[in-house]
């Protein structure tokens, strides 16, 4: 019995990590993304993202958070936006994007 509970508890766990979500922040590039200097400069992020470096979003208090599917972000490169998606450790994957 105490080992089915476990498998139960260790099953949630996964599931509860990988369930919907709703963040907020600014389409960075990860170049730029762990430079304060660079921070919400929208030109700089569109220019890095469309020369190729992955988009990322960046919370307002500093979190960065990596992007799976980059096609959905990168249209959105320098905007303030609203995500939804799934959180697997510190990768989103966006089921909806729109402006903040």
């Amino acid at each position: 019995m105490k080992k089915l509970i476990a498998i139960a508890l260790l099953t949630f766990s996964f599931t509860a990590s990988a369930m919907a979500a709703e963040f907020k922040g600014f389409v960075e590039d990860t170049a730029c993304a762990g430079n304060a200097s660079m921070a919400g400069d929208a030109e700089c992020a569109k220019k890095c993202i469309k020369g190729g470096s992955p988009a990322v979003l960046v919370t307002p208090d500093g979190k960065i958070y990596k992007v799976d599917n980059q096609s959905k972000i990168v249209s959105w490169a320098g905007e303030n936006v609203v995500i939804e998606g799934t959180l697997k450790g510190d990768t989103i994957t966006i089921s909806k994007v729109s402006k903040s």
